[in-house]
């Protein structure tokens, strides 16, 4: 497992004086006290299932104090956010019987397929604990596929089907075989209890948050992908619904993917941008049209940390917008969000030649566009 640093809420950024920590020493000290003398035994076997066993029991050791430090609540949910309750997953086509309108003589035979925010366990959850109050977003949820078939027959008649599937993301299959909320939220809450979640996520599962693929689905070289700004894509099939694992286009791509890459004309490739609280604050990538690697990438050298949610792309140029929402994991310490609107600082437009370099990046800057 790797050094975290500055151990926190998405330890995601370059503190002036991080605190260098393995996330696995104290895992390997709480085990220490438990551990059977595996050098002594000469069967291989016998140290494999040692070594299970240790694992198992440091496991069940962090679990324990986790459910004794900290109690997952039901998070309320505003009258404006009731449109993102959950749902339960069928897991079998449905036809639908019931319907309004009429469907237009050119329409095509398809389906129609989109994911949304769809919390495990009843509903997004707020951890409470010595430390203080942690709070999850209302767009935290477990990405689900939502598919709605359209089917003609010979005689020009419509029939509808309906079906719907969890994105089955890593985190999703760890907590689905919990059977129980895991993941401590770390976005919004109190300093140190989102210092302690943080630190409790990273020494369980390797990682701080979950992983979400709940905004956008897409296809790139005959493969469709679910997705959200905190991870790479997972690969879907449109029929099914499986999840078939994450993509990561060459193996070289390091960093989260925005939900909303866009082709370009002409050459069928995926432009797409990626960006971290730590430096380089933002990375764009040019994926091949078969979705096989990646043939360009360019820093675009920020000085900080600003969400870029969208891509636009020509013939030539890709253009992003940054409307100055930034990430600040050093704010959640001070009981803050995560994310801020730099209200006091212009916007600006980005126009990037294809494969150009920072030096080619022609900015324009535009009043605030975010209320």
């Amino acid at each position: 497992m790797a050094t975290t640093t500055c151990l926190l809420s998405s330890a995601r950024c370059s503190a002036k004086h991080p605190i260098n920590f393995k996330a696995h020493d104290l895992k390997t000290a709480l085990a220490s006290v438990v551990k059977p003398p595996t050098q002594k035994l000469k069967n291989p076997s016998l140290k494999v299932e040692a070594v299970k066993a240790l694992k198992m029991v440091s496991t069940t050791i962090l679990d324990t104090m986790v459910d004794f430090i900290f109690q997952f609540v039901d998070q309320p949910m505003i009258p404006s956010q009731k449109n993102f309750a959950p749902v339960e997953e069928i897991g079998e086509l449905i036809k639908v019987d019931c319907f309004q309108g009429n469907i237009p003589e050119d329409f095509p035979e398809g389906v129609y397929i989109r994911n949304g925010s769809n919390p495990l366990f009843g509903g997004l959850k707020l951890a409470v604990s010595v430390f203080g109050k942690t709070d999850s977003l209302w767009i935290e949820g477990e990405g689900m596929l939502h598919a709605l078939h359209f089917k003609k027959d010979e005689q020009g008649k419509w029939s509808f089907y309906y079906k719907n599937r969890y994105v089955e993301t890593d985190t999703y299959k760890m907590e689905s075989k919990r059977k129980k909320p895991a993941f401590l939220p770390i976005v919004e809450g109190d300093p140190l209890a989102t210092l302690a979640a943080s630190f409790f996520n990273v020494l369980r599962f390797g990682q701080e948050y979950k992983i979400m693929s709940n905004t956008n689905v897409f296809e790139h070289g005959g493969k469709h992908y679910s997705t959200a700004e905190n991870y790479i894509p997972q690969e879907i099939d449109l029929i099914s619904l499986e999840t078939y694992g994450n993509w990561n286009p060459g193996r070289t791509w390091s960093r989260p993917l925005t939900s909303h890459p866009k082709k370009t004309p002409g050459t069928g490739e995926l432009v797409t941008v990626g960006f971290e609280a730590k430096k380089p604050y933002c990375i764009v990538g040019i994926v091949s049209a078969d979705g096989k690697e990646l043939v360009h990438k360019l820093d675009l050298q920020l000085d900080q940390c600003s969400l870029f949610h969208d891509v636009g792309v020509t013939n030539k140029y890709t253009i992003l917008v940054d409307f100055m929402l930034t990430l600040s994991p050093e704010r959640v310490m001070k009981g803050g969000s995560l994310f801020k609107y730099e209200r006091e600082k212009d916007a600006r437009i980005a126009v990037i030649p294809r494969y150009g370099d920072a030096d080619s990046i022609k900015w324009f800057h535009i009043e605030p566009c975010v209320s």
